[in-house]
């Protein structure tokens, strides 16, 4: 970390601020020029307070050199992390397809779509049993008997299977029924959820605040990194923009630039990030060739009669369509879906 001061700073100020260091068991190396000062610090960046450092009067500014998300940094970790779901692996080529309806409906229904997908080339089986609605008033999922019916599903078709965990409380009979949870973008920064998460052990799809910066996401990583989980799945869902175009702007450059900072794998979500089904398979195919370690898309075999979410879902057909040709994709990259 670097400390820089302003050129009037005295120095008993100096002095306050090299104090401080030591007292956390670093060490301050002061460097005067010309026209400023620098504070070199030597040690362990985690346990400063950038902004309790900017406090102190006649600092400036404070620059880290290391990033705060220590234990989610492609530094701290430089070969890229492989998760495993049942027999499906994210990470180091091997790519994930998680699809399936917004949220689990009836026994039939599930049954149905999940084979379609399975047998398209799906390998993660997605539902929601707890759905976090924008409004009180929408469907909020069939809770527990919404479980059940995923987790038949899943058994009946050999394929793993993801659901949403929205609150703390439901998430031990979830880790029950479910091989990876997902955290929405609307509980991304629920740091008490993240943290119960994390202390789950169970692996996680984490999804990109609709308002969130690539840094805030990856620091929610490291709530869950930080409990001793390490079997986390960062997701590009789309951020809030200006244009109505569509549901959300596709963040395509924040997949690049992750897998810059990061050891973790990264998929893309072009269902929610576009809302728009002509735009989902061409969305996908960039967030392959962006660097993505899978792709998330929602299907639905009768979407105007769907409970949720319906109008942004591919029909069984289109998916395998799609998932044929993110095949093609892969294999230019070099990864495939295990």
């Amino acid at each position: 970390m670097i400390i820089i001061l302003k050129s009037e700073t005295t120095e008993d100020q100096i002095t306050a601020v090299t104090e401080h260091i030591a007292s956390l068991d670093m060490k301050a190396h002061v460097s005067r020029g010309t026209f400023r000062t620098i504070v070199g610090v030597i040690g362990d960046e985690a346990c400063i307070d950038s902004d309790q450092i900017k406090s102190f009067p006649g600092v400036s500014d404070v620059v880290r050199v290391l990033p705060p998300y220590k234990l989610a940094s492609l530094e701290a970790h430089p070969q890229p992390s492989v998760v495993k779901v049942g027999s499906t692996k994210i990470g180091g080529g091997n790519l994930a397809m998680v699809a399936g309806p917004c949220s689990i409906e009836s026994e039939d229904r599930m049954d149905s779509i999940a084979n379609s997908v399975k047998s398209s080339g799906a390998n993660i089986l997605r539902g929601g049993a707890y759905k976090p609605r924008t409004s009180p008033y929408s469907f909020q999922g069939m809770g527990v008997d919404g479980l059940k019916i995923l987790r038949a599903a899943g058994d009946k078709y050999d394929i793993p299977v993801v659901t949403e965990v929205t609150d703390a409380r439901n998430l031990e009979v979830i880790c029950e029924y479910a091989d990876m949870l997902q955290v929405g973008a609307r509980n991304m920064q629920n740091f008490v959820l993240l943290t119960e998460v994390g202390k789950a052990n169970t692996p996680v799809i984490l999804k990109r605040g609709m308002s969130a910066t690539v840094q805030d996401l990856l620091m929610s990583a490291e709530y869950i990194l930080a409990q001793g989980n390490q079997n986390v799945v960062l997701c590009e869902r789309g951020i809030k923009g200006f244009d109505s175009i569509t549901r959300n702007l596709y963040d395509i450059a924040a997949v690049a630039a992750l897998k810059t900072l990061t050891h973790l794998p990264v998929i893309v979500d072009p269902s929610h990030a576009t809302g728009r089904p002509d735009l989902i398979p061409p969305c996908a195919y960039a967030g392959i060739a962006a660097g993505a370690d899978g792709v998330h898309i929602e299907v639905h075999d009768c979407p105007e009669k769907a409970l949720s979410d319906g109008p942004q879902a591919l029909l069984p057909p289109q998916f395998q369509e799609t998932f044929q040709q993110l095949e093609k994709v892969a294999k230019v990259f070099g990864k495939s879906f295990s």
